[in-house]
């Protein structure tokens, strides 16, 4: 029995060894690194924004509601300061980017299906709610401006990957003119819309960041970031403008 309870014993010992070995390893390592200028960051955080064409075109003559939904982003980085001010940073960011609106449109070009009428395509004046939800994998690229021991600014570039996409929604209570503002009045109680794949699978746009440093290990951010190219295809010609993705995300982020 006491053969057995000094063999836990060990063994517990030496996986307690082992526990701190490896931290001593971490901690030296990140010693090291530090030394060399370089920084380590896990971040997390919510997002509200939305995706919108940029100014709002005269067919959209209203937003009734707007709902930002759930968004988390968490992201990974790390910062080469080549002096005690600028540096650069680099990351990988997992993040959702969407929202869901209502809003009123004339002679909105659209593509819907009714349950009794089947298949529309023409000017929609009416409402339409949307739902967008879209998940990317994506890499900033960023310099780095230190204005203060507490005070960071990053600003760049970034490119995304969209791994899974939804952009759908219905239209209600209006009429359709068919293939033109000038055609015959088709009127419509409720019918549905799916571009979900019709958006483009990579996206590339502009950050600009800002951290505080809260205490020894932990910083506030908020990050905006503005996309630069359409989140649609350029083959898609229902929607008859670009749509960009402009959101601000703000969190919290670990440094090692």
């Amino acid at each position: 029995m006491k053969i057995k309870i000094y063999t836990l014993l060990l063994l517990a010992l030496f996986a307690v060894q082992t526990n701190v070995s490896a931290q001593e390893e971490r901690n030296a390592y990140l010693e090291k690194s530090s030394l060399r200028g370089m920084e380590y960051q896990i971040k997390g955080g919510f997002s509200i924004g939305g995706v919108s064409p940029i100014p709002l075109p005269a067919e959209i003559r209203s937003i009734d509601s707007y709902n930002p939904t759930f968004l988390v982003a968490l992201e990974g980085n790390a910062t080469k300061w080549f002096s005690y001010k600028w540096g650069m940073t680099v990351g990988i960011r997992l993040e959702d980017k969407g929202m869901k609106t209502d809003a009123k449109v004339k002679n909105y070009n659209m593509v819907m299906t009714t349950a009794d009428q089947g298949y529309l395509e023409g000017a929609w004046t009416g409402n339409v709610k949307t739902k967008v939800r879209n998940s990317y994998l994506t890499f900033p690229v960023l310099a780095s401006y230190k204005i203060s021991p507490r005070w960071v600014l990053r600003g760049g570039l970034y490119v995304s990957y969209m791994a899974d996409g939804e952009f759908s929604g219905t239209a209600y209570d209006g009429y359709l003119r068919n293939e033109d503002p000038t055609g015959e009045k088709v009127f419509v109680t409720e019918a549905t819309y799916d571009f979900s794949d019709d958006l483009r699978k990579f996206a590339w746009g502009a950050q600009l960041s800002g951290e505080w440093r809260a205490f020894k290990h932990l910083n506030v951010y908020a990050d905006l970031t503005w996309g630069l190219n359409n989140i649609f295809k350029s083959s898609f010609d229902v929607i008859e403008f670009n749509m960009y993705p402009i959101y601000l995300n703000v969190g919290f982020a670990y440094v090692f």
